[in-house]
């Protein structure tokens, strides 16, 4: 498993077009699940009268077996195609998708951004492409699902993709960002790993085979350790265990360590990944590791770990472009919703709104406004209500990244440009 290279994939897309269907079909295409699994699962949907759903109900019957945290591991899905051993992350199917696919977005190499040919472009899949915009994914496949309920219509195939092209430009997604649009059918698999006989109009790759095509992220080892905390176990002759995946620099055993905002310093012990001991761990690795004498209380999800000569930022405030998705009114100074930053959610005040920009060209259009609405970009100033530890985007993409949530809507979403370190 190990030696092939590693990719973070999340799946995206409006609520109904087939994500959790798509990876189960995935996950059985590839082996990482049997016959035995897809038999017990279609008992299932015969019991709760919803034939079509076997490999939903694959992943759902996993949700809650993650929910219930058995193990150290995060466990998040694993596939293998030729090329990629992949880790899908954040399963579909939770009922507050939009505010696991902003943890998973920001943790993710790639997305495939699921849209069905039957039912079209949807609000969410709208969402969901500008949050992975925003969130800095560089590389999305669109996959073009239920081409069976359009009997394999090379002409629907044709409108998606042309609909959905159309949104990405007007988004700003690169064409670099986009590696393909892919019809198939996760029901019945067609095209899913091979070409399919009903499709002959069709001569691009299968939707393993564009997984194939990404390519691996180069690894920001050079940089300073970040490590956003997920979750901490206590484990018996263990001790405190975060767990938590690094996203820039290299921990190793006997590395010393600093929890930020509190401060509080200690020692990493020893690193387990899948079970296994790690003499280090790099970018993209999801671990658990043993710490010298901290504990439960000392160390929370939300809370960033870093090299204690080098210790994560701690922000007074900061300033951030941000993209407003929907809100019933406008937003105003004063106004203070939760911010989801890498694993961290706080309550932040927007303090200042300092200019509105032109979506298309990325110019200022008004300085200091008044109020901000859907669909407004601009640049703010931001107060968190409480210590969060975050940086700049261009810094740390994976630590400047964020998403504004408020009365169970995702209001907007954003990077950070600057931070104002806390005074110590």
């Amino acid at each position: 498993m190990a030696d092939k290279p590693h990719m973070n994939l999340i799946f995206i897309g409006h609520v109904d077009h087939g994500k959790s269907t798509t990876v189960g079909r995935l996950l059985f295409e590839t082996g990482a699940i049997g016959e035995r699994d897809m038999a017990r699962m279609k008992e299932l949907t015969q019991t709760f009268n919803k034939p079509t759903f076997e490999f939903a109900f694959l992943m759902d019957s996993l949700k809650e077996e993650r929910e219930r945290g058995i193990t150290i591991d995060i466990a998040h899905r694993e596939f293998q195609t030729n090329k990629y051993y992949f880790t899908i992350i954040d399963a579909p199917g939770h009922r507050d998708f939009v505010k696991n696919m902003i943890t998973g977005a920001s943790q993710s190499d790639a997305a495939v951004l699921i849209c069905s040919a039957k039912e079209g472009l949807q609000a969410q899949t709208r969402e969901h492409a500008i949050l992975a915009n925003v969130l800095g994914i560089k590389q999305i496949i669109i996959g073009i699902n239920k081409m069976d309920a359009v009997d394999f219509s090379q002409q629907k195939y044709e409108d998606t993709k042309k609909i959905m092209g159309d949104l990405l430009k007007t988004l700003g997604y690169r064409p670099e960002t986009i590696i393909g649009y892919i019809p198939y059918s996760a029901l019945e698999g067609s095209n899913c790993k091979t070409k399919s006989p009903k499709m002959p109009w069709y001569n691009g790759p299968s939707l393993l085979e564009a997984l194939d095509s990404l390519k691996v992220p180069v690894k920001p080892t050079d940089k300073p350790l970040r490590l956003p905390v997920q979750d901490v176990h206590t484990v018996q002759g263990f001790g405190t265990i975060p767990v938590g995946r690094v996203e820039t620099g290299v921990m190793k055993p006997g590395d010393l360590i600093i929890v930020m905002p509190s401060g509080v310093k200690s020692e990493v012990k020893s690193i387990e990944m899948h079970h296994q001991q790690l003499q280090k761990a790099e970018p993209g690795d999801n671990v658990g590791f043993a710490v010298k004498g901290l504990e439960k209380k000392d160390i929370k999800r939300g809370d960033v770990i870093g090299p204690s000569n080098n210790p994560p930022t701690v922000a007074q405030d900061f300033t951030a472009q941000i993209i407003v998705l929907h809100h019933q009114n406008v937003i105003a100074k004063g106004y203070t919703p939760v911010f989801h930053i890498h694993t961290a959610q706080v309550a932040c005040t927007f303090t200042d709104l300092l200019e509105k920009k032109d979506p298309k060209t990325g110019l200022t259009l008004e300085k200091n406004p008044q109020t901000l609405k859907t669909g407004d970009i601009a640049i703010v100033k931001i107060t968190p209500t409480k210590p969060i530890a975050c940086e700049k985007f261009a810094d740390f993409p994976q630590l400047g990244r964020f998403a504004v949530r408020d009365m169970g809507e995702t209001i907007g979403a954003g990077v950070i440009l600057e931070v104002t370190p806390r005074k110590t």
